[in-house]
């Protein structure tokens, strides 16, 4: 069981703001699957082959993550560029963990996270 979604909504209204002011974290930028607007959520992305894995700290019915799956693109604020993404995917803990890299740190055992997000990287060539 992921961190409870009341949590999230605590977090999305008072740490987010700050966390994408403060250029710590990643950034994924995305559209509002029923009103439109663009949202920017702080993060952490995991690159792998081909895109990014995406810990869904509080699983996949987060505002968030259902607004990137109703696109099927969002775009990652990245080591001062952005890099645009699609085919976002929903995987097990044990897919997202066969494709970490070695050294990579998993998240803690106790916050019981079970899903994750994984997406494309667009080649433009």
């Amino acid at each position: 069981m992921p961190m409870p979604l009341w949590w999230g909504r605590v977090n999305k209204r008072v740490f987010n703001p700050r966390a994408v002011r403060s250029g710590k974290w990643q950034v994924i930028r995305h559209v509002g699957r029923s009103s439109g607007r663009p949202y920017r959520t702080p993060l952490e992305a995991l690159p792998v082959d081909g895109g990014f894995i995406f810990t869904l700290v509080y699983g996949s019915r987060s505002d968030w993550v259902q607004n990137v799956l109703a696109a099927g693109e969002a775009t990652l604020e990245v080591d001062g560029g952005t890099v645009d993404l699609v085919g976002p995917e929903l995987i097990t803990a044990d897919a997202a963990f066969e494709r970490f890299p070695p050294g990579a740190k998993r998240p803690p055992r106790l916050l019981k996270i079970d899903e994750f997000l994984v997406m494309r990287r667009v080649d433009y060539t």
